[in-house]
């Protein structure tokens, strides 16, 4: 079977006309697999919806109980007959429960990433090879102008900052799933075991890591705290409330 014949753009996002389901789509659909639970790629109001126990979690923490009329938890690993297609789960290592969707019909396996990277991540499931026939990638910084250093060298910066205006308070910019919970993850192995404040948009989603037994130390509510209590502290806040 051609590729195309699996899976094809369309207005609603990426199509499966023979497994009756979209990978990620923008508008509601009759049955959706989302990848992860970032905004941009998870979205409330379809049918049913396939994705891991995090991302299903993630999607009733931002959207409320009833995001979808039915839900299906899937494992990494699992495979599962949808139409004349099977669908498997493998790790993409982007935030906790992220997946990349691997989807094989008469003897050719497309698999789609959804967001990924292979960069070490203490808070999430290691990025997974999946051999296959054809790789569909999301590609936001994949131009070459694009330079990611490396993240623990980042956290020494930081660190660095604290210790060399300990009467400031440092306040970082971080999205509340993944990328905070990451830099806490990050300076607690940089051997950093302060308190760390957050943002209340914050605390829903990092305590649920908690919950889902990532280590993240000494966490506090920054609300309510004043100025001056907050001198030699890191506090972990939306990019839109840093601006």
């Amino acid at each position: 079977m051609r590729p195309q014949d699996i899976l094809m753009p369309v207005a609603a996002g990426l199509h499966c006309k023979p497994g009756g389901f979209h990978i990620d789509p923008v508008r509601p659909v009759e049955r959706a697999v989302i990848t992860h639970g970032h905004s941009d790629h998870a979205r409330a109001g379809h049918g049913a919806v396939l994705a891991t126990q995090e991302t299903l979690d993630m999607m009733r923490l931002r959207y409320g109980e009833n995001f979808a009329r039915s839900t299906q938890a899937m494992a990494y690993g699992q495979q599962l007959r949808l139409g004349e297609v099977t669908v498997k789960f493998h790790p993409a290592g982007h935030v906790l429960g992220s997946a990349q969707v691997a989807v094989s019909c008469e003897g050719t396996c497309i698999v789609a990433s959804g967001d990924y990277k292979d960069a070490p991540d203490p808070t999430c499931a290691p990025f997974e090879v999946v051999p296959c026939d054809v790789f569909i990638t999301e590609a936001t910084f994949g131009l070459p102008v694009f330079r990611h250093g490396d993240a623990a060298d980042e956290i020494k910066k930081l660190l660095a900052s604290v210790a060399l205006f300990p009467e400031r308070a440092h306040l970082v910019g971080a999205y509340s799933l993944g990328k905070a919970q990451r830099v806490i993850a990050l300076l607690r192995a940089a051997g950093y075991d302060a308190p760390i404040y957050l943002h209340g948009a914050m605390e829903k989603i990092t305590r649920y890591y908690e919950s889902r037994g990532v280590a993240l130390g000494d966490l506090r509510p920054v609300k309510g705290m004043k100025k001056a209590d907050l001198a030699g502290t890191i506090t972990l806040a939306p990019p839109s409330a840093t601006s």
